[in-house]
């Protein structure tokens, strides 16, 4: 064997997202681009605000000697900074610098948190659907994954959570705006676990943090907002990047965030510093630090991805699917009119539409629509989405 034993295993239950995408190239090379219709991956299709070009430019042309340099592994003083100001401002408690560790994206801030807090067989518990690389993610630091579900509209269930909390409990993780449906978890809700999370750990007597990964925070729709997961539990922290809201994913620039008010901030904080050296990525690009600390706030229009949305839903009703209108991020997670929803994902594979499988987020019975794509994919995939459910009507 070439390869270690558990990476071979894990290339055989690969991620479906990636496994749509390269059968995508393979369609597209066969029957041309322009006859494809890709919704397999969130890759972000609006431009970077003008604002990220120029920030870009100004921190190229102002480089000096030390600007490339090692810098402190929890990232330059000035994009801490500048962070900690505007998530204060967000998440409405206050923030020093040192709350801030920038990370290699949000993927890096989990990882580097999970290899901060995670003991050997430490258990993650995640409500599903939920982001397929999660389980590596926990895998990666010794932790152990438990699923559990949620409601049919995909809202937190508090019941499911409360039953999975047992000795071994460590973490909670949410995503909210959540990949793979849109939800967004409200701020009663996120109260309720937290006063949960609260009772259980001192039962217990250890402390389960809650985490949460947030990378869509600013793609929402019809005047929803994101609540705040710090002032609902102290014992949290956040883990997001800039890769959505400025649709720059391939420079691999986010953040982790310890609540302030968390009981071993001191010691949490500084494993984050450590984890983030020792797990090679060593510090954040340093370019992107300076650019981000100069546009904390901004992002690429999100009505357009609002419009895509509506498109979106408007076609796929009138077509006779059956789904939860998504209040954020870039998704759409409808149910099959099969059980079986690899089946039916294939089937859409006939008419050249691409999609993810719902088994492939712990969601079996559903499909993920990533919608972050020009709108004539929309239109011209509509014909073809009302063609395969016809079939099963």
């Amino acid at each position: 064997m070439s390869v270690a034993l558990k990476i071979s295993a894990t290339m055989q239950q690969s991620s479906w997202i990636r496994r749509m995408f390269e059968e995508g190239a393979r369609l597209k090379a066969l029957h041309g681009a322009d006859n494809v219709f890709d919704f397999s991956l969130g890759n972000p299709n609006l431009p970077p605000p003008q604002r990220f070009h120029d920030a870009l430019r100004e921190s190229v042309t102002a480089c000096g000697l030390g600007d490339h340099c090692y810098m402190p592994q929890a990232g330059f003083p000035q994009a801490c900074t500048a962070v900690a100001d505007y998530l204060a401002e967000e998440q409405g408690v206050t923030l020093e610098a040192a709350d801030i560790v920038m990370t290699c994206g949000a993927a890096g801030a989990l990882n580097v948190i999970f290899k901060t807090l995670l003991d050997p067989d430490d258990e993650v518990i995640v409500p599903t659907p939920c982001f397929v690389e999660y389980r590596f993610y926990v895998d990666n630091h010794g932790g152990q994954i438990r699923m559990v579900p949620t409601h049919a509209d995909f809202t937190l269930d508090l019941k499911a959570i409360e039953t999975a909390i047992n000795p071994r409990t460590k973490v909670v993780l949410i995503n909210s705006p959540n990949n793979p449906t849109g939800q967004i978890y409200p701020a009663e809700s996120l109260a309720a676990l937290g006063t949960l999370l609260h009772a259980r750990g001192r039962e217990l007597d250890r402390t389960i943090y809650l985490v949460s990964d947030e990378p869509y925070r600013k793609i929402v729709f019809d005047g929803r907002q994101v609540p705040s997961i710090f002032l609902a539990y102290n014992e949290s922290l956040i883990a997001t990047s800039y890769s959505k809201d400025l649709s720059i994913p391939g420079e691999r620039i986010g953040f982790a965030a310890v609540n302030p008010a968390a009981t071993h901030k001191s010691a949490v904080r500084a494993g984050l510093t450590l984890a983030n050296r020792i797990l090679g990525f060593v510090n954040a690009p340093a370019l992107m630090q300076r650019v981000v600390a100069c546009l904390q706030g901004a992002s690429v229009d999100m009505t357009l991805y609002k419009r895509k949305r509506d498109l979106l839903c408007s076609g796929l009703t009138d077509a006779g699917y059956d789904f939860v209108s998504p209040a954020g991020a870039f998704y759409l997670f409808p149910r099959t009119p099969i059980e079986d929803d690899v089946a039916f994902v294939h089937a859409l594979q006939q008419e050249l539409i691409l999609t993810v499988p719902g088994s492939g987020f712990a969601g079996p019975g559903h499909f993920r629509i990533a919608f972050c794509v020009d709108d004539a994919t929309i239109i011209n995939a509509m014909p073809g989405f009302t063609r395969t459910i016809a079939k099963y009507k």
